[in-house]
């Protein structure tokens, strides 16, 4: 079992890039988790999205 995490400032950036890793993955996908964490630095509101795939 092996894991492949993600991390994207943008959504559509994540998006393409756990697209891209299923079109190339050879194993079989267990799982996929999601996750989103926003934080606040002076005014501006910082978002990470990020995704782990558990696959064979």
């Amino acid at each position: 079992m092996k894991v492949k995490v993600f991390d994207e400032s943008h959504e559509a950036d994540l998006e393409s890039a756990v697209n891209n890793f299923l079109d190339n993955c050879d194993g079989e996908v267990i799982d996929i988790k999601y996750q989103v964490a926003i934080s606040v630095f002076s005014e501006e509101q910082i978002y990470c999205f990020s995704a782990m795939i558990i696959y064979n």
